[in-house]
C-alpha cells in the first residue's frame, strides 16, 4: 500500500499546475492586459485604505493572478517541509533497485526484471530531485509559468522570465565553484590548524578554532565553502571522539548559527546579504561596521558560553593519534592564483559576463594544474544558484502583499518576524522579498537582514549551506539522522545571543 502514498506526495507538485490552469482560464477576462507584468503596486491606488487586510483583499480582487501566484509560492514553501519525505522515498526505490541487480544478471537485459529496474531508477531519480531543498522553488517555477501563460499569454510569460536579473545567482554559483577547489580548502584548513596549534591541537582547541575562525573565514571563501570545511574537520577532530549526544547537538546548533552570521564581514559571502547588497548599496565597509563586528562578538560569546556549559566533557576528551600520512604540498603560486580568481569574481560581481569569463579561465587553470587539484564539484554551486534564480522568479510576483505587510510592522517586531519566517524558509528568500518593498528605511532594512541572518541556524532549510553540513554530519547522530527539534534547541540560545548583539550593540 506504499505506492499510492508516493503519488499522493507527487500531487503536491501537480496541484499547483492544475490550479494555475483552471484559475487562469476562469479569470483571464478579468485581468488587465494594458498594465506591465507584474502589475506595479502604485497602480492599485489604495494608499488611502488604512486597514491592511482590506488593502490586500482589494488587490486580490483587482488582480486575481496575485492570489494564484501567492498560493504557488506558499505550496513551494510547504514542499520544503516534505523534502525529507521525498528523499526517503528515493532511497527506498534505490534499495529496491540494488536488490534486483543479481536477478537482472540471471534474467538478462531484456527481461521484465530489467524493465522493473529501469522504472525504479527513474522513480528514485525523480524523487531525489523532488527532495533537494535547493531545487524546490525551481520546480514550482513550472506551475508559475503555466499560470502566467494562462492569464496573460506566452509572450508575457517569456518576457517576464527573460527580463529578470540573474546577477546574484550567477555570482553565487561562480564564487562557490572557485571556493570549493582543493587549494582554497587546503588554505582554509591550514589557517584553522594554526589557531588550533596555539592550544596544543587538543580537542578543545580544535573545537574552538573550527567554530570561531571557520565561520569567519566564510566571509571570504563563502559560507557554503566554510560549512563544508568546518563540518569535515568536526567529523575528524571532534565527532570521532564520541561526545555525548547533548554536546553533539549543541555543537551542530553552534555551527549552523555561526556559519549563518560569520559571512557578514563582507557583502559577497552570505546568500541573504548577496540578495540585497547591490540593490541597497551595501559594501564591505557597511557590512563590517553594521553587522560584521557584532557577529564576531556574538560568535565568541556563544562559543565561550557553550564551552562553560560543557567544559568538563570537552576537557576530558583525548586527542586521537595523528595520521602519519603525508599530503602532496600545493605550490604557493597555485593557491595565490585561486585567491586572485576569488578577488576577480568579487570585484566584478555586478558584471555577469566578466564573472563567467573569469570562471572559464579558472577552470582552464585547474586543468593545467590538475596534479594539485581535485575535480571541481559543480553540483552544490549549481543547486544553490538554481535556488536563488528561482527565488527571484517567484519573488517578483509577491510584491502585491510584501510591501503592505512589512511596512505595517515596527522595527523590532519586523526583526523577530524575520527570524521566525527564516526558520520556515531560506533566509535569502526573506531578504530578497524585502528588496521588493519600495521606500524601506535603513532601520527596517537592517532589521530584516539581521533577523534573517540570526535565524539561519534554527532549521536545516533556514540557510543555504545547512543542507551541506547536514549531509556531512548526519552519520554522527542516532539512527544516521538529525532530529529537527534537537537541532532547533541546540541553536536557540546562540540565535537569541546573535539577535541581542544586532539589536543592542551600536553600529559603526
Amino acid at each position: 500500500m506504499r505506492f499510492p502514498r508516493v503519488w499522493i506526495c507527487l500531487c503536491l507538485i501537480l496541484v499547483g499546475t492544475f490550479a494555475a490552469c483552471l484559475s487562469g482560464a476562469a479569470a483571464a477576462e478579468l485581468s488587465s492586459h494594458l498594465l506591465p507584468f507584474p502589475r506595479p503596486t502604485d497602480t492599485y491606488n489604495d494608499e488611502h485604505v488604512p486597514d491592511i487586510w482590506q488593502r490586500l483583499a482589494g488587490r486580490a480582487v483587482a488582480e486575481p493572478f496575485n492570489v494564484v501566484a501567492t498560493v504557488i509560492f506558499f505550496l513551494a514553501i510547504c514542499h520544503t517541509f516534505f523534502a525529507s519525505k521525498f528523499m526517503a522515498i528515493a532511497h527506498r526505490y534505490e534499495h529496491e533497485y540494488d536488490a534486483l541487480e543479481k536477478d537482472e544478471e540471471n534474467a538478462g537485459p531484456t527481461s521484465e526484471v530489467a524493465r522493473r529496474r529501469d522504472h525504479l531508477r527513474f522513480k528514485s531519480t525523480l524523487f531525489h530531485f523532488l527532495g533537494e531543498v535547493e531545487a524546490v522553488f525551481g520546480i514550482w517555477a513550472i506551475p508559475l509559468a503555466v499560470a502566467i501563460f494562462a492569464f496573460y499569454g506566452w509572450e508575457t510569460m517569456v518576457h517576464y522570465f527573460d527580463g529578470i536579473e540573474y546577477t546574484e545567482p550567477i555570482f553565487v554559483f561562480v564564487i562557490m565553484a572557485i571556493a570549493s577547489s582543493k587549494p582554497i580548502l587546503r588554505f582554509a584548513e591550514t589557517c584553522l590548524a594554526i589557531f588550533a596549534a596555539a592550544g596544543g591541537k587538543t580537542p578543545v582547541a580544535w573545537w574552538l578554532s573550527i567554530l570561531t575562525i571557520g565561520p569567519l573565514l566564510g566571509s571570504f571563501i563563502t559560507e557554503p565553502a566554510a560549512m563544508t570545511i568546518c563540518a569535515l574537520l568536526l567529523v575528524d577532530q571532534f565527532y570521532s571522539l564520541q561526545p555525548s549526544m547533548r554536546l553533539r547537538y549543541a555543537t551542530l546548533g553552534l555551527l549552523f548559527v555561526n556559519i549563518s552570521v560569520g559571512g557578514t564581514l563582507t557583502h559577497f559571502a552570505a546568500p541573504p546579504v548577496v540578495m540585497v547588497a547591490s540593490k541597497w548599496d551595501w559594501g564591505i565597509g557597511y557590512m563590517f561596521t553594521c553587522f560584521g563586528w557584532k557577529a564576531t562578538v556574538a560568535i565568541v560569546a556563544t562559543n565561550l558560553l557553550y564551552f562553560a556549559v560543557f567544559r568538563s566533557e570537552l576537557m576530558s576528551m583525548r586527542s586521537r593519534k595523528e595520521s602519519a600520512e603525508a599530503r602532496r604540498p600545493i605550490p604557493p603560486f597555485i593557491t595565490i592564483a585561486h585567491l586572485l580568481a576569488i578577488t576577480w569574481t568579487v570585484l566584478n560581481a555586478h558584471h555577469p559576463a566578466l564573472v563567467v569569463i573569469g570562471l572559464l579561465f579558472f577552470l582552464a587553470f585547474v586543468v593545467a594544474t590538475e596534479r594539485h587539484q581535485h575535480v571541481i564539484n559543480l553540483r552544490s554551486p549549481m543547486l544553490v544558484g538554481f535556488f536563488l534564480a528561482a527565488l527571484v522568479i517567484h519573488g517578483g510576483c509577491q510584491r502585491w502583499w510584501i510591501a503592505p505587510v512589512l511596512s505595517d510592522l515596527s522595527r523590532w517586531p519586523l526583526m523577530i518576524g524575520s527570524i521566525i519566517l527564516t526558520a520556515f524558509n531560506d533566509n535569502a528568500a526573506i531578504t530578497y522579498l524585502a528588496t521588493l518593498v519600495p521606500g524601506l528605511t535603513e532601520e527596517f532594512k537592517f532589521a530584516v537582514v539581521a533577523g534573517a541572518i540570526a535565524g539561519g541556524g534554527l532549521t536545516v532549510i533556514a540557510n543555504a549551506p545547512n543542507p551541506a553540513g547536514q549531509s556531512i554530519l548526519q552519520s554522527q547522530f542516532e539512527d544516521g539522522g538529525i532530529s529537527p527539534l534537537r537541532l532547533f534547541l541546540g541553536a536557540l540560545v546562540p540565535t537569541i545571543i546573535v539577535a541581542l548583539a544586532f539589536m543592542l550593540l551600536p553600529s559603526g
